[in-house]
C-alpha cells in the first residue's frame, strides 16, 4: 500500500483542482468559439417542441444554433438535421357521409387513419375545405352538429365554409360556430347590414406548431348561385370579376400582415376548385399551398409558379395529403411529396368507436331514419327520380290548388346527391334524405309567359324537371308573353331570382323532395310485388317480344321479373350471364347486382346451374352489325334452393 504524506497529498490536491478549473476555461472557450464561428443563420428564437421526428428531420427546433450555408438541410458545423417535418391533411366536401352504407364507407375507418397519423407523425395539421354538414340523415337531422362533434374529436385546426353550410341559414352556422373546437375561416362573407366580416368565422388563422408559424386564409369561391338565395339574404360574398380582383386584394392583404407577425409559411383554403386568377398569389409568394374544394374532383396540381393545389374528391372518397420539410435556419420549406387519399387505403383498418358514442348521443333526434319504409325493385339513376320528384310536384299542385288556379307544370330546377342513385331493395328514409337532402319548400308560384317558355319549356339547364298534364300540353306550343300562369316548384327555384316567380301560396313548411318521395315508396309505387312475397313472372318469350318493339338502345318503363337457370356467365365482376326456362328458351343477363353490390362483390355468387329470379327492364341494344334483346342491370331477388 502507498502512503502520501501530508506535504505530497496537499500537492496532489492543487493538481487535481487546477486539471478542473482548466477543464472549465477550455469549455468556456468552446461555446465562445461555436457562438463566434457557429451559424450565423439561427432561429432559436422560434421556441423549442417535444417531438421525437419521424420525417427526414425532426419535429421541432433544437435550442441550438446551426448554420446551413448550402441549404441542404444539414448543419454546416455539426452534422444534425434543421428540417422540421410537416403532414398536412385536407379534407372536403365530405357532406356527412357518417356511417357505413351499401354504397360508401362512413368516417369510423378515416377517424382510425387520422388518429394513427397523429400517433406516428410529429407535426400533423387537420384542414378543412368546406361542404362538411349537408348530405346523409345523421348529419342533415342534427343540423351538422354530428359532424362538428366528431370534428372535434379528431382536432381539426380549422375549416372554411363551403356553400352547402347555408343550406339551413345563418342560424345553424352560428350554433355549430358555437359547439366547434376549432375557428371557422372565411375573408370575403360580409353582413349585408352592418358591411363587416360576419361574427361566426374569421379571416385567418396561426398555427404554431414545432417551432414554426404557419398562417392559414380561408375563402368561400364564387359559389353564391349554389345557395337557395333566402338562406343568404343577409349576407354578401366578395369574389374576383374579369374586370376587378377585390378577393385576390383581401387575400394579398391578410397574407402581408400574416407574415409581418412571423408566418413561416402561408397555406390558402378555398372552396372552389382551381382557378387560374389563384396564380397571381402564387406569383407574388402571397400563398405557399393551396388545398380546394366545392368541385368534388380529385387532383395534385402545380400552378406556373410551383405552387401545390390539391383537392381530394368529395363524398367521403379522398381526401389529401402533403408531405413538407421547413428548413428553420434558411427560412425555406420543400414539399416532399403532394397526393391524393382514396378511401381505399384506409377503408379496411378498425371502426374507431366514436362514430357508434356520437350515434348514441343524438339517436333522439336520429330515431328511425335507417328503418325501412318500403320496397325499390329495381336500381333507378338521378334522372328518373327527378322526373318523379317533377310529376309529384304537379300531383300535389292539382289536388291543393286547382280549384283556384290553373296549373300548367310542376318541376324546376332539381338536384341530386351522392349516391345518385337509388338501388333496389329494402329502402329507408336514409337512402331519400341522401340523394336529396335540400330542406327545400313546396310552393305555388306565378310567372309570365315569356318566362315560363325560356325558363321551363325550352330551357337549356339539363337540371330542370317539369311534368305537365292536358293543360300543359294546350299551353306549351300557344303561350302568351305577357299572360300570367301558375307553376308547382320548391323554394330553391322559386328564390333564383334570375326565374321572375312569384311565391301566391305555400304546400307546406317542412314537407320537402324526399318526403313525398317517401310517401310514394311507401304506397308500393317502386313495387311490383303482390303482399306474400310472391312475384308476376313474365316468361321469356314474352319479354324478348317486349324488347324487341323497343326502340334501338332504349329501355322498357315497367320493371319485369323472370325465372330461369343459369347455363353460362361471361363475366364474373359484373355478373354477365345467360339464363334459360325450362322450355330451352334463353335470356342475355347484362349485368347482376344485389341492391348496390355487384355481382362480383356478392358473398353468396349464383353459378352456373343455379336457378334465379331476377328483376330488371329490357333494353334493346343495336350497333352496325348487331342487336341483342337484355335484361340489362338485372336485380338478384332470390336464389332459388
Amino acid at each position: 500500500m502507498l502512503y502520501l504524506s501530508q506535504q505530497e497529498l496537499t500537492k496532489e490536491v492543487f493538481i487535481l483542482k487546477r486539471r478542473i478549473v482548466t477543464a472549465i476555461v477550455l469549455v468556456i472557450i468552446m461555446l465562445i468559439s461555436c457562438a463566434i464561428v457557429g451559424c450565423e443563420n439561427t432561429r432559436t428564437d422560434k421556441g423549442t417542441g417535444t417531438g421525437s421526428g419521424t420525417g427526414s428531420g425532426s419535429g421541432t427546433i433544437p435550442p441550438v444554433t446551426h448554420k446551413d450555408n448550402d441549404n441542404d438541410g444539414i448543419c454546416d458545423d455539426c452534422n444534425a438535421s434543421v428540417i422540421i417535418n410537416y403532414d398536412i391533411y385536407g379534407i372536403n366536401d365530405l357532406h356527412g357521409k357518417f356511417v357505413d352504407t351499401e354504397s360508401q364507407i362512413g368516417l369510423d375507418e378515416l377517424t382510425t387513419y387520422i388518429k394513427n397519423a397523429r400517433s406516428t407523425q410529429d407535426n400533423v395539421i387537420l384542414l378543412s375545405m368546406g361542404d362538411m354538414w349537408q348530405g346523409d340523415a345523421e348529419s342533415t337531422l342534427t343540423h351538422g352538429l354530428i359532424m362538428t362533434d366528431w370534428m372535434n374529436a379528431i382536432d381539426f385546426d380549422c375549416m372554411t365554409l363551403g356553400n352547402h353550410e347555408y343550406d339551413w341559414g345563418e342560424t345553424y352556422i352560428q350554433n355549430n360556430a358555437d359547439v366547434a373546437e376549432f375557428p371557422y375561416l372565411a375573408i370575403n362573407i360580409y353582413s349585408s347590414i352592418t358591411n363587416e366580416l360576419v361574427n361566426y368565422c374569421q379571416p385567418s388563422i396561426m398555427i404554431e406548431r414545432g417551432g414554426i408559424k404557419i398562417g392559414v386564409i380561408g375563402v368561400m369561391g364564387d359559389c353564391y348561385s349554389s345557395i337557395s338565395s333566402n338562406q343568404v339574404e343577409d349576407v354578401y360574398f366578395v369574389v374576383d370579376t374579369y374586370d376587378a380582383t377585390p378577393l385576390t386584394d383581401l387575400v394579398k392583404a391578410e397574407s402581408v400582415s400574416l407574415r409581418s407577425q412571423g408566418a413561416d409559411l402561408i397555406i390558402y383554403c378555398v372552396h372552389d376548385g382551381y382557378n387560374a386568377y389563384d396564380t397571381e398569389l402564387s406569383s407574388g409568394g402571397y400563398v405557399d399551398l393551396v388545398f380546394e374544394g366545392h368541385t368534388h374532383t380529385s387532383y395534385v396540381k402545380k400552378d406556373t409558379y410551383g405552387i401545390y393545389h390539391l383537392q381530394g374528391g368529395g363524398d367521403n372518397d379522398g381526401i389529401t395529403h402533403v408531405d413538407l420539410n421547413y428548413n428553420y435556419v434558411t427560412d425555406t420549406y420543400k414539399v416532399v411529396s403532394a397526393n391524393t387519399i382514396p378511401t381505399s387505403t384506409y377503408a379496411s383498418l378498425a371502426d374507431d368507436p366514436i362514430i357508434e358514442q356520437l350515434l348514441d348521443k343524438y339517436e333522439d333526434i336520429v330515431g328511425t331514419v335507417r328503418d325501412t319504409i318500403g320496397v325499390n325493385d329495381v336500381t333507378r339513376d338521378g334522372d328518373e327520380l327527378r322526373s318523379l320528384i317533377a310529376q309529384l310536384y304537379y300531383e300535389k299542385g292539382i289536388a291543393k290548388w286547382s280549384s283556384s288556379y290553373d296549373i300548367v307544370l310542376g318541376g324546376g330546377y332539381l338536384s341530386v346527391r351522392a349516391p345518385y342513385n337509388l338501388y333496389a331493395g329494402d329502402v329507408t328514409y336514409a337512402d331519400l334524405l341522401s340523394i336529396f337532402p335540400f330542406n327545400n319548400d313546396l310552393v305555388l308560384c306565378s310567372v309570365k309567359g315569356e318566362d315560363l317558355s325560356d325558363k321551363f319549356f325550352f330551357s337549356t339547364n339539363s337540371n330542370y324537371y317539369i311534368h305537365y298534364g292536358t293543360y300543359g300540353t294546350q299551353v306549351k306550343n300557344n303561350i302568351v308573353d305577357d299572360q300570367t300562369y301558375y307553376v308547382v316548384v320548391d323554394t330553391y327555384t322559386s328564390t333564383y331570382a334570375p326565374n321572375k316567380l312569384t311565391e301566391v301560396a305555400r304546400y307546406q313548411d317542412g314537407i320537402y323532395a324526399r318526403d313525398l318521395l317517401a310517401e310514394y315508396i311507401q304506397n308500393g309505387g317502386f313495387t311490383d310485388r303482390i303482399i306474400g312475397g310472391d312475384y308476376d313472372l313474365t316468361d321469356i318469350p314474352t319479354l324478348i317480344e317486349i324488347g324487341e318493339a323497343l326502340d334501338s338502345n332504349q329501355s322498357s318503363q315497367d320493371v319485369y321479373y323472370v325465372s330461369g337457370t343459369i347455363t353460362s356467365i361471361e363475366n364474373t365482376t359484373t355478373g354477365i350471364m345467360t339464363i334459360v326456362d325450362s322450355n330451352g328458351n334463353s335470356l342475355y343477363i347484362y349485368r347482376l347486382n344485389s341492391g348496390a353490390t355487384k355481382y362480383g362483390d356478392l358473398d353468396i355468387k349464383p353459378i352456373v346451374g343455379d336457378t334465379v329470379v331476377l328483376s330488371g327492364r329490357m333494353y334493346k341494344y343495336a350497333n352496325s352489325s348487331s342487336t341483342i334483346i337484355e335484361l340489362k342491370d338485372a336485380q338478384l331477388v332470390e336464389l332459388v334452393e
